[in-house]
């Protein structure tokens, strides 16, 4: 499976390098486009390294980050591809998910991107996304996330969020979008607060019909549906006027973010226990919140 793969591989990682690139010039738009008066945000970008217990080479990535921008307060558009042998704790939990024969044979390959914005205004809503290949010697899927995190919620702006990433994803299959939507439902849910994250968006992870290209492409579809799902917004609300009690609104909505990521987020924890650049994995904390 290893040399069989090997295309299959390279092929992910580049289209995750590719949708950064998109995005990061997409977002960098944003911020020449908005007339406030201060600089426009740019991306600071380093490169991160992941080393194995013996000090050998285990991949790594880009990590790709604007601060105090005009639009974006802070956000961070990562890729990264890793590799190596998983330890024990995450060959456990991958065996939990259905993976055989890791203790055997612990290989792993991973390659995604991750992207979480956390803006200025507390009108403009919040977002995540990330879409990632998984492969080991006795499985492969891919995963994907898109959800919408307003702190001020505008009915219409979910609607178009939601509207947007069903007409991608449909073409792939009718009960695709409301699988999804459900799913995201139910993974983007904090149950210590009885709430959901935010409005919702589609989530998928473990998926492997055993058509690799068909798997990809569906993958592919979900990346470029997050541009046209999510810009518009921001340049619709980017110059509402807000209030203190709005950004103290914000604050405290980025907490339940925060909370989230840190106690449940797969990525998190994977990342983590991986040993992935931490500042990399922990990109997707806010730089403000406020807990009351």
């Amino acid at each position: 499976m290893a040399e069989e793969f090997a295309t299959q591989k390279a092929r992910a990682s580049a289209w995750f390098r590719a949708l950064r690139d998109d995005i990061v010039a997409a977002f960098e738009a944003l911020e020449d486009s908005h007339t406030a008066g201060t600089p426009a945000g740019r991306f600071e970008v380093t490169d991160t390294n992941r080393h194995a217990d013996d000090g050998s080479d285990a991949g790594g990535g880009l990590m790709s980050v604007m601060r105090g921008g005009r639009v974006f307060e802070k956000v961070g558009v990562n890729i990264s591809t890793v590799y190596g042998q998983l330890g024990d704790a995450a060959q456990r939990a991958m065996a939990a998910r259905g993976v055989p024969g890791m203790a055997d044979d612990p290989r792993f390959w991973a390659s995604g991107i991750s992207l979480v914005a956390h803006m200025q205004n507390p009108h403009a809503p919040a977002v995540h996304m990330n879409t990632r290949m998984f492969w080991s010697p006795h499985a492969w899927w891919f995963g994907v996330g898109s959800d919408l995190n307003p702190c001020i919620d505008y009915a219409e702006d979910t609607a178009h969020f939601h509207a947007t990433q069903k007409a991608h994803l449909d073409p792939h299959g009718l009960d695709h979008y409301p699988k999804l939507k459900a799913w995201a439902d139910e993974y983007f849910y904090i149950p210590h607060r009885n709430r959901a994250r935010g409005v919702g968006g589609i989530f998928m992870d473990d998926y492997c019909t055993g058509d690799w290209e068909a798997d990809f492409t569906l993958t592919q579809d979900i990346g470029r549906a997050f541009l046209p799902a999510y810009v518009p917004l921001v340049e619709k609300r980017r110059d509402t006027p807000w209030t203190d009690a709005d950004k103290d609104t914000q604050l405290i909505h980025r907490g339940l973010y925060a909370e989230y990521n840190l106690v449940y987020d797969r990525g998190t924890k994977f990342g983590l226990t991986t040993g992935h650049d931490a500042n990399a994995v922990l990109m997707s904390l806010p730089p403000l919140a406020k807990w009351v």
